[in-house]
């Protein structure tokens, strides 16, 4: 089986080492090319054929952060994995990041367990959110539907925007007057209807596609 590349994009360059080592002792993934900032990555990306599995991404760095490095990989290479790896834990940061379409967002004293599973769910799924991420975006939801390439009916609008909140599914069904059998059968159409497989995946999906608005951005 061959292994999958990895990317680093950090300015620490003794941490960035550091995790390479550690990423190289993953045996289904490897990482050679580090990049101290987004131009450099860029200057790369714009000049290869070889584009790697998963991109792992710091915010804050010279040049050319990490928000700034997202937007601009959200506009030429969407297709791109991006797992950002950063010390910035506010809810802004988090959310723009979210909103140029990172995959994943982890903070750097997680476990190498976690970052092997957070690279493993990226690749199978598509994203990787951590407990601490996932309530930070549920917390800064204010619903307000907009359009979407995908047709959605009224209820399953009112489906997603409930979802998007921290009531449970039994809730869900009692304040749309409806069984918890019926929303769970919503909620499957819905899942197959934009591709996901769990409620973080449609809170995801409802947050890139502008399904909802997100409060406190700055």
């Amino acid at each position: 089986m061959s292994k999958k590349e990895i990317i680093i994009v950090d300015d620490h360059l003794l941490f960035a080492n550091a995790l390479s080592k550690l990423v190289n002792s993953f045996s289904e993934y490897y990482s050679e090319k580090i990049y101290k900032n987004g131009s450099e990555l860029i200057e790369y990306l714009e000049n290869t054929n070889q584009l790697p599995e998963i991109i792992l991404l710091d915010v804050k760095m010279p040049v050319m952060d990490g928000i700034s490095t997202m937007e601009w990989l959200y506009k030429h290479f969407p297709d791109l994995k991006v797992l950002v790896l950063s010390m910035e834990d506010d809810e802004a940061t988090i959310i723009k990041m979210v909103k140029f379409g990172a995959n994943g967002y982890l903070l750097k004293d997680i476990d190498p367990d976690s970052l092997k599973t957070a690279f493993d769910l990226i690749c199978e799924q598509g994203y990787y959110y951590s407990d601490m991420v996932t309530n930070t975006l549920i917390k800064s939801i204010n619903g307000k539907n907009k359009t979407t390439d995908v047709e959605f009916k009224d209820y399953e609008l009112k489906l997603i925007k409930l979802a998007c909140s921290e009531l449970t599914y039994k809730e869900i069904a009692d304040k749309m007057n409806l069984s918890s059998r019926t929303i769970e059968g919503y909620r499957q159409i819905i899942f197959q209807k934009i591709g996901v497989k769990t409620r973080v995946g449609m809170v995801m999906y409802a947050i890139k596609h502008g399904l909802i608005n997100l409060d406190n951005q700055r």
